[in-house]
């Protein structure tokens, strides 16, 4: 056994991989789940969808084992007597990796079978010092269906390509936005994930459960402050904007928001951890359980966070900052002043503005995490920008960088980051009220 954890330990090594040092196999996956969509470029809205399907997987094949709370999608009538719990979590994991970035995805790029295999070897050669042949087998095919049948499910939800969404022509209607300050190029044609707006839930009853009321009129004075604000301190060459603000834009958007908050979340179990040893952290009846459900409970409220998001965009088609401010010579309001030669930080996601994408993701997320830990201190890390943290006295605080990070970056207004964190946190509510409720 020792010579065959040798031999996956080099392989892991070989595909860039390390053995994780993590709480248990679903800390571990939930991290593997994360540098594979990093690896494969996924984009952070499509990520969230991806960490849904793997950590609702491993949560029911986790919980079906010995059903603790109640199933969200899988009967665990079907798991076999005896199912090694822990071997079910990684071939849960596995299995939709797999599809999603392996040998089954329908156009991977690249290929990362290699390094699941590897992983998936020194996992279950971990549980196998520990748990029977038999046990660990019988959790194998219980995972194994699992991620089939909530693949299945999944895959008919809505998500594929779709028809551009048509540039509007009125004030404060969105068009495509050119790439400063990359480039003058017009954003694609059909790269703003229309389809999220008619996608399947997974938990909410339907895309428009949570739709807020529609942004700012043009003319007020509410929208007059907004477009002040990001002109000032999302311009490319501001003054207004700090070194400090400068790199806390670059933070929020260099990883996906999915790494994020997930990341977040592995850091305090272990600190969690670290309580208990020295007598005063709180003890889990069973941690692998109880961790599956925190990541599912994370995925589900923010995919479905996205996906109400992305309804409300489509349903107000509300527009970006740089065709506002560039484009607003007529628009009605006298507090508002157009500049033709402005650009932003960034260049402008290929949607339309309101609400904030990434606000809405944060909202639930954020949400999700203070039910668990409470309102304390957080410390943030990126997977693109390393050696930069970003330490928070409480959540509230982190939400509230997140939504000067989208102003500062020239690419919301404040009153969409404002909307989209409370959108968030709504779904992220309805989810914890409805769904993964314990048995008894």
């Amino acid at each position: 056994m020792k010579k065959m954890l040798r031999i996956a330990a080099v392989a892991l090594a070989c595909v860039g991989i390390a053995p994780l040092a993590g709480a248990d196999e679903v800390t571990d996956w939930n991290q593997v789940m994360l540098r594979a969509g990093l690896v494969a470029g996924t984009t952070p809205t499509t990520m969230t969808r991806v960490a849904a399907l793997v950590q609702v997987a491993v949560f029911d094949a986790v919980n079906g084992t010995d059903p603790r709370y109640q199933f969200f999608r899988v009967d665990p009538a079907g798991a076999p007597a005896g199912a090694s719990k822990r071997a079910a979590a990684v071939q849960a994991a596995y299995a939709m990796l797999t599809k999603l970035f392996g040998s089954g995805a329908a156009t991977p790029s690249p290929t990362q079978q290699a390094t699941f295999d590897a992983r998936r070897t020194v996992s279950l050669g971990e549980i196998a010092t520990q748990e029977s042949t038999a046990a660990i087998n019988a959790g194998i095919a219980w995972g194994q269906s699992v991620a089939d049948a909530v693949f299945a499910w999944r895959s008919t939800d809505g998500f594929s390509v779709t028809a551009p969404f048509p540039d509007g022509t009125a004030i404060g209607a969105w068009r495509r936005t050119p790439n400063l300050p990359v480039s003058t190029a017009l954003s694609a044609a059909g790269a703003g994930y229309l389809q999220l707006s008619q996608q399947t839930p997974w938990a909410i009853a339907s895309p428009s459960a949570f739709r807020p009321g529609p942004p700012p009129a043009i003319t007020s004075a509410e929208y007059a402050q907004d477009f002040n604000e990001t002109k000032t301190m999302g311009n490319l060459t501001s003054a207004a904007r700090t070194a400090d603000q400068t790199t806390n834009a670059l933070f929020w958007n260099s990883a996906t928001v999915s790494y994020l908050w997930d990341t977040t979340a592995v850091a305090l179990l272990k600190q969690e951890d670290h309580e208990r040893e020295w007598g005063w952290g709180r003890r889990r009846k069973d941690p692998l359980v109880e961790h599956a459900r925190l990541f599912g409970v994370l995925g589900v409220s923010m995919a479905d966070a996205i996906i109400g998001c992305w309804d409300a965009k489509y349903t107000y088609a509300y527009w970006r900052p740089v065709t506002a401010i560039r484009d607003s010579a007529d628009d009605g309001n006298p507090a508002t002043s157009s500049d033709p030669t402005w650009m932003p930080l960034f260049a402008t996601p290929g949607h339309p503005e309101y609400p904030s994408g990434h606000s809405c993701a944060s909202g639930a997320a954020a949400a999700v995490l203070v039910a668990e830990f409470g309102n304390r201190h957080i410390t943030m890390r990126s997977d693109l920008m390393l050696g930069v943290t970003r330490s928070y006295k409480n959540f509230s605080s982190a939400l509230e960088d997140v939504k000067n990070a989208r102003v500062f970056a020239g690419i919301h207004f404040r009153t969409a980051c404002n909307v989209g964190t409370e959108l968030g946190a709504s779904v992220a509510e309805y989810v914890m009220q409805t769904k993964f409720q314990p048995l008894n």
